[in-house]
């Protein structure tokens, strides 16, 4: 991310960075503090209910030892509450009793019996658990048992104690893991920005090259297929104006040769030199003339006035305008339209595909060679195949017969500019095709165009 010259990131982190930890760190802390809250009261909550349990459970046995004394002297009068003495000092507790009248029989402080005598002793409060003393039925008096709140506040201590240091380590563990998945977000974005940064000022070699977690990954991946489509854009482009430039200086070398021994006296302007100048600017026409209609067909595409097309019948149209010029070279045309065959597209523009088609088969192949034109459906895509029993095309320059101004090894015996097959497969592009070029079972040339079907309706009887 960016920083201020000669200023690093704090935390190894740029602007976004750090706003992200920041979000990470304040949903981290809340969410150990809402837990510890929690934890504190339900703990408290918890030993609260347990305890007040074990308070009653120690009442209610005090109150029933107490009851089997007074059973045995046949009143309070006598009876011995050592064993409901010892009942409530192992459950921490003073023990009070009263008789039904509400006078103090006795109590217990530590580990002695208190002595009898009047009073009612404590009546209630916190940390004081009663409960009845029975005998036969009859209640004959009450057991309170008064609770010291130490063994509690121990117990809370020790609850607490551990909540706190839970609290503390998830919160480090949550930092930490904060920190990691902010640097694991911005290290892509980080590495993106300086490759687009490097890449616009200049460097065509730079590359993100980093693996991110989910989307950030597929953005990196997908800048760095960017940068090679422009890289390759661009040294495209430097091969097509050096092609250009190789294809525009023969003619206008011989032009200007030409002319100069024209004006400067040393030949005499006869038909025959005339005509060799007339022939190289034609020449220079045709190649202006090739470059223009691939440079529309490239900047405005396909015209967009598409309806139904039957390629049956543009393949039926094309051969019979190409036929003189396919049977002056020599060529034993054929053909085999399984139509109609319909497509969406612009008519104009699928006949000038078809013708170009056409005549690079006239310009490559030699007299005597067979030229069939195939339509038909396959894999529910209309197909239209140009199939000669030509020279073909080598097999390390099939990947390159659609590129601008190439033409392979044959480039210095035939004729032609190489822009046709540019100008075809920029035409099935545009309408959602495909065109390939392959050779032929017989040692020719076969260049495939696929276009999406018009389904047809089905015919109800």
């Amino acid at each position: 991310m960016s920083h201020s010259p000669g200023q690093a990131p704090r935390l190894g982190l740029g602007p976004l960075g750090r706003r992200l930890l920041l979000a990470f760190v304040l949903v981290a802390v809340s969410s150990v503090l809402v837990l510890t809250a929690a934890a504190l009261i339900g703990v408290g909550r918890g030993v609260e209910v347990a305890q007040n349990s074990e308070r009653q459970q120690a009442a209610a046995a005090a109150a029933t030892e107490a009851a089997d004394a007074y059973h045995r002297a046949g009143g309070w009068s006598g009876a011995d509450l050592s064993r409901s003495s010892a009942v409530a000092q192992a459950a921490g507790a003073r023990l009070f009793i009263v008789d039904a009248s509400g006078s103090s029989v006795s109590s217990t402080s530590g580990g002695g019996l208190m002595g009898q005598g009047k009073g009612t002793g404590p009546v209630g409060g916190e940390g004081i658990v009663t409960a009845p003393v029975t005998v036969e039925g009859s209640g004959v008096g009450t057991v309170r048992l008064v609770f010291l709140s130490a063994a509690g506040t121990r117990v809370r201590d020790v609850a607490w104690s551990w909540i706190a240091v839970a609290a503390v380590v998830a919160l480090a563990v949550a930092l930490v893991a904060s920190w990691v998945v902010t640097r694991l977000l911005t290290r892509p974005i980080d590495a993106m920005t300086s490759a687009a940064r490097a890449f616009s000022a200049g460097d065509r070699e730079v590359r993100a090259d980093v693996r991110g977690p989910g989307e950030l990954g597929e953005l990196a991946h997908a800048f760095d297929g960017m940068a090679d489509a422009v890289a390759r854009s661009e040294r495209d482009r430097r091969n097509l104006t050096t092609d250009v430039a190789h294809e525009l200086r023969t003619p206008l070398a011989a032009l200007q040769a030409g002319l100069e021994e024209l004006r400067d006296g040393l030949a005499a302007p006869t038909p025959e030199g005339l005509a060799g100048l007339h022939d190289q600017s034609l020449r220079l026409g045709r190649l202006v003339s090739d470059l223009a209609e691939l440079s529309a067909v490239e900047a405005a595409g396909v015209s967009t006035q598409r309806t139904d097309v039957d390629l049956a019948q543009v393949a039926r149209d094309e051969l019979l305008v190409r036929d003189p010029h396919l049977r002056a070279a020599g060529l034993v045309v054929g053909s085999q339209l399984n139509g109609p065959v319909r497509v969406r597209g612009d008519s104009d523009r699928l006949h000038q595909a078809v013708g170009n088609l056409l005549a690079n088969a006239a310009r490559y192949c030699r007299p005597g060679d067979e030229v069939s034109v195939v339509v038909r459906v396959d894999d529910h895509q209309a197909m239209l195949s140009v199939v000669d029993s030509g020279p073909g095309i080598a097999d390390d320059e099939l990947p390159h017969v659609f590129d601008r101004l190439w033409r392979g090894r044959a480039a210095q015996n035939v004729a032609g500019s190489g822009i046709g097959l540019a100008v075809a497969r920029e035409i099935v592009a545009a309408h959602g095709g495909t065109i390939e070029a392959a050779r032929s079972e017989g040692g020719g040339a076969t260049i495939t165009i696929r276009l999406p079907l018009i389904p047809q309706p089905a015919l109800v009887s």
